[in-house]
């Protein structure tokens, strides 16, 4: 459930701040409307704005917007800050004249800190990691449970101090983020402050997505080596539920679930390098949200085969029960939707 939490982050980000890196969170909202579209328009003109701001708006007219030579509206890309009145909005360029409109400003100033966000994103990624560690040795102590009849010592001391440290960092973060709206309790500083670079989750996601040419295609060499990993465990096991391979008992292929965890621990590290590298390209992805829905319920199955005495029981010859195939083909389903939400990213999602 932290992979939803955390995405959900970036996404109330653009929601909130939808700022240039350089540029601080719009305190309004800002609406154009056209007074005249104007005539002879062979390309979409340029928007320049002047007025009393510390900040200027910025706005683009695209082909949508251009229609018979004559502009029917702008798309603003950044609504300004600190403006005392509504800027003054004109167009130039594009073969033709005439166009004109007006902004407005919205009543109410809210101030949001882009340091605070960013700050907020850097302590989430890092519990974000911390509660996936804390999830392995968990789910290690379940699977040597199942094998020994109870759980290591060293496992149970390692799952409580990693736990400890997780929530200590869940609940900075948690911190963090409620101070983001709320400038009654908390002095809001519109700009990070200077020198000292930039935040945690900032300077990973510039490094992978461009800050060394090699990172980004050794994440999609371990993500596949990750999905090979898991799907190629995950379908020996429900196979074997779904009848193939009759003679293998469930003890034989409870042995290869860790590769199988190994495999999906690698996926959700390079995925979420992925997201911190270009968050845009997957929060308003409808692919990318189908892809998280069908790994969270996969995983809810997973445990299926890691708790329950259904599958385990199963001796050489033996036929599954209903549930056990019912969990099974639910699993080759939602794994196989993984895989296809992942590969379609960028042709349903149009983000990329």
């Amino acid at each position: 459930m932290t992979i939803p939490t955390y995405i959900t982050g970036n996404a109330s980000q653009e929601a909130i701040c939808l700022a240039p890196a350089d540029k601080p969170c719009p305190d309004t909202a800002m609406t154009a409307t056209m007074q005249s579209g104007g005539a002879n328009y062979s390309s979409p003109p340029a928007v320049k704005f002047s007025g009393e701001c510390t900040e200027l708006p910025t706005a683009v007219v695209d082909n949508r917007h251009l229609v018979g030579g004559s502009v029917t509206g702008v798309q603003i890309t950044y609504m300004g800050f600190g403006c005392t009145s509504a800027p003054q909005m004109s167009f130039a360029g594009g073969g033709g004249s005439g166009a004109a409109g007006t902004l407005k400003l919205g009543g109410e100033r809210v101030l949001v800190s882009k340091a605070a966000i960013e700050t907020h994103e850097s302590a989430a990624l890092i519990a974000l990691v911390l509660m996936q560690l804390t999830g392995a040795l968990a789910w290690l102590g379940l699977w040597q449970f199942r094998r020994l009849a109870r759980v290591p010592a060293w496992n149970l001391i390692a799952v409580l101090l990693v736990s400890c440290v997780t929530l200590g960092y869940v609940a900075d973060a948690a911190n963090i983020g409620g101070n983001i709206r709320h400038p009654e309790i908390v002095t809001v500083q519109t700009q990070p402050p200077p020198n000292t670079g930039q935040p945690l989750a900032r300077e990973i996601g510039a490094f992978v997505s461009g800050g060394a040419r090699w990172m980004w295609p050794t994440c999609e060499t371990l993500h596949f080596i990750g999905l090979s990993l898991l799907i190629g465990v995950v379908l020996l096991i429900d196979l074997r539920m779904m009848g193939v391979m009759k003679n293998v008992p469930f003890t034989a292929l409870h042995r290869l679930l860790p590769w199988g965890i190994l495999g999906f621990g690698i996926n959700v590290l390079t995925g979420m390098a992925f997201f911190v590298g270009a968050p845009g390209q997957y929060t308003n992805n409808p692919a990318f949200h189908w892809k998280i829905l069908f790994v969270l319920i996969a995983g809810l199955n997973m445990l299926y085969f890691t708790v329950l005495d259904d599958a385990w029981i199963l001796k050489p010859g033996e036929d599954a029960p209903f549930t056990a195939k019912f969990a099974a083909g639910s699993a080759i389903f939602l794994w196989v939707g993984v895989m296809y939400c992942g590969s379609m990213l960028p042709f349903l999602g149009n983000a990329f």
